[in-house]
């Protein structure tokens, strides 16, 4: 079934069969036991299974550790820019080209630009900072690179388990971490069994690794039950909107990377774009637009579509072809809003807990290397014969590593947009480019934000309406287009997975008041109003769309939407990206 294949009124609650219920009916779930087990197949989780697998074997050692992945293959939902800083994959893999990892395009030049409606102004190389910069890093496809990882973790003896998504954490008597529950397959839209059935598994472990990405849907439970961002500023988040074209050769040049700022957005909205090209003719460019923006009316996916006709773009895209098209929620508040990593039981590592550097707009080496500290703690504590305690030890190193001086030094950069670009651009060139010439390691203040993305937008009546250019179809395209070449599928009888507290909110108080901003926020068209017969509006949910972006979750003004796992194995099958 292709995108917009069917809908669903958030109107109408969804009975589920209690677990009470489904253990009468089917009897206990079966239950595996491992060492370390570990959610999510990223740079962040993978690292973390081949550092313990690398630890062991030095030894001589057995660790058991599984990784579960909830797409349809390691890679298959991964989304970046992507370019890689070698750092964390040469401390992990000293003999990476040797084992043929996929990082084979370096990057060449670096132009930044900041665009007006119709022109575009280069910053002299000479006042770049060194966060624009990327001599000696490489322009790949991030899911490429996972996939290779997947088959050394493989190699070195790691269980995954692609298809399987983890629905639920389990928890010992004493509120330790226990494990995690995948989610039962073959439930119909009515919430009950169908044929295809299957009951859901348990995977308990001495600990457990939450590698999910931005906004986990496990890591944002446990953060709340443990309290975890208690005395942290408020994460902050983006979104960020990628395709990959292939362009004529003429218009090629490999290893260039171009990073703008300014037109399409407004003076105070965080947010910019990038063009990279990689190898065989391709390139991949994207659109990062911070998810504390005011006004309603704004599309982040529009803004992106109107950002590729600028002269300064288009005419790299002219006679090229869209291949694919992704979009995914990414952390922008740095190492001022990282939450405690560690609880009894488990620990956050990567883009769980935070760790991408937003003025780099580089998060893969610091996911990489997250995982490998935490690694470090749960093979000693393993062979302590620890279980369901704090890793302690890995927070500590993190507090001791290149990543916390790296993040540390632009702890502001996000916090600087609020007063505007052109006071952010002038203290990011004081902070990363100016001081430390002067000797300093990281800026001698600090910026705190106090409030969560969610609460910025401001009543539709009280912002200027925009209005967006329609589609051409050759540089600028529309969702059901952009959805379809995503390759997103999910099994058609499930309940939504997009979930509500409250079914009146959507229409009370989200279209009354905010003129209904999930229909524009969503890049997937998951979120449109439509009227009944009686000819009052309804929401409704076409949850086949949905790219797993996380946005609806951040972004919703009451918080009312709650993104939870679907059926493992559903969602984009990204290639290339």
């Amino acid at each position: 079934m292709g995108p917009w294949a069917h809908g669903a009124a958030y109107s109408k609650k969804v009975p589920q069969l209690t677990p009470a219920a489904i253990l009468e009916k089917y009897g206990p779930r079966e239950a595996m036991e491992y060492d370390v087990v570990i959610v999510g197949a990223g740079p962040a989780g993978l690292a973390t299974a081949i550092r313990l697998k690398q630890l062991a074997a030095l030894e001589g050692r057995e660790v058991a550790v599984v990784v579960l992945e909830k797409g349809s293959e390691p890679g298959a939902h991964i989304v970046s820019g992507a370019i890689v800083d070698p750092v964390a994959i040469t401390e992990l893999f000293p003999n990476w080209r040797e084992l043929g990892a996929p990082l084979k395009q370096e990057v060449t030049s670096d132009r930044f630009l900041f665009l007006s409606e119709t022109g575009a102004t280069q910053t002299p190389e000479f006042l770049l900072p060194d966060c624009f910069k990327n001599h000696g890093n490489f322009i790949v496809s991030l899911g490429d690179v996972v996939r290779w990882m997947a088959q050394q973790a493989e190699a070195l003896g790691v269980e995954i388990f692609p298809g399987f998504a983890a629905a639920e954490v389990l928890y010992n008597d004493d509120g330790s971490v226990k494990g995690v529950a995948t989610g039962n397959m073959g439930v119909g839209k009515d919430g009950e069994p169908h044929e295809g059935f299957q009951l859901g598994m348990e995977l308990h472990a001495r600990y457990t690794v939450f590698a999910e990405g931005a906004r986990g849907h496990l890591g944002k439970q446990l953060i709340a039950r443990y309290q975890l961002d208690a005395g942290r500023d408020p994460q902050s988040y983006g979104i960020g909107l990628k395709e990959l074209w292939e362009i004529p050769a003429a218009q090629h040049q490999p290893g260039l990377v171009i990073h703008t700022a300014g037109w399409p957005l407004h003076g105070h909205i965080y947010g910019g774009s990038f063009l990279y090209h990689a190898a065989d003719n391709k390139v991949s460019l994207g659109f990062v637009v911070g998810l504390d923006y005011s006004n309603p009316w704004l599309s982040p996916f529009e803004e992106f579509q109107r950002w590729k006709t600028h002269p300064a773009i288009c005419k790299t895209l002219q006679g090229g072809k869209r291949i694919s098209y992704g979009a995914r929620a990414i952390t922008a508040g740095g190492i001022l809003s990282l939450p405690k990593l560690v609880f009894p039981g488990g620990a956050l590592v990567g883009c769980e807990a935070g760790f991408l550097n937003a003025s780099r707009i580089k998060g893969s080496h610091a996911a990489m290397k997250t995982g490998m500290l935490a690694a470090a703690a749960a093979y000693d504590a393993v062979l302590a014969d620890r279980r369901h305690d704090e890793l302690s030890e890995y927070p500590k190193a993190f507090a001791a590593s290149w990543l916390h001086a790296e993040l540390d030094q632009s702890r502001n950069f996000k916090q600087w947009f609020r007063k505007g670009r052109v006071t952010a651009s002038l203290m990011t060139g004081i902070e990363q480019w100016l001081l430390p010439k002067l000797g300093f390691k990281a800026p001698p203040w600090t910026l705190h934000r106090a409030a969560p993305d969610h609460t910025y937008l401001k009543p539709a009546a009280e912002c200027p309406q925009i209005v967006y250019p329609r589609p051409d179809g050759k540089i600028s395209f529309d969702r059901l287009s952009s959805v379809f070449v995503s390759n997103t599928n999910h099994e058609e009888r499930q309940p939504a997975h997009l979930t509500l507290k409250n079914d009146t909110v959507p229409v009370d108080v989200n279209l009354a008041r905010y003129a209904g901003p999930e229909s524009r926020y969503c890049p997937a068209g998951v979120y449109e109003f439509v009227k009944t017969d009686s000819g009052a509006e309804r929401l409704q949910i076409n949850a086949q769309n949905c790219v797993h972006c996380k946005t609806c979750d951040i972004k919703d003004p009451t918080q009312n939407i709650v993104w939870v796992t679907p059926e493992g194995g559903g969602g984009p099958n990204y290639a290339g990206m």
